[in-house]
């Protein structure tokens, strides 16, 4: 199952796998949209780590996400709380 990317009246709905290939994909739709931003995860099945990441950074930049499956919010959540791969290097250095 591949990704499929839908313009609707409050934003955009993602529909299906959503990896590390697809982020570009979804990037340009979000840059496309008019703000407020809307993600609408209801018919999303599959998601991989990039894609959580990315996910965070765009409610970092005020994009709204609605329908978010509760395993995709629970791995969102893990991911915030972790530190980042550059500061666990720096803990390594000391």
């Amino acid at each position: 199952m591949t990704l499929r990317i839908e313009r609707v009246q409050r934003g955009i709905r993602l529909s299906g796998e959503f990896r590390v290939g697809h982020l570009d994909q979804v990037k340009t739709e979000i840059e496309r949209g008019e703000s407020p931003i809307v993600l609408d995860l209801e018919e999303l099945d599959l998601i991989d780590l990039e894609g959580v990441r990315f996910l965070n950074a765009c409610e970092s930049a005020g994009v709204s996400i609605l329908h978010c499956p509760p395993y995709i919010r629970e791995w969102m959540l893990q991911e915030r709380g972790r530190p980042k791969e550059k500061e666990i290097g720096e803990q390594n250095e000391i």
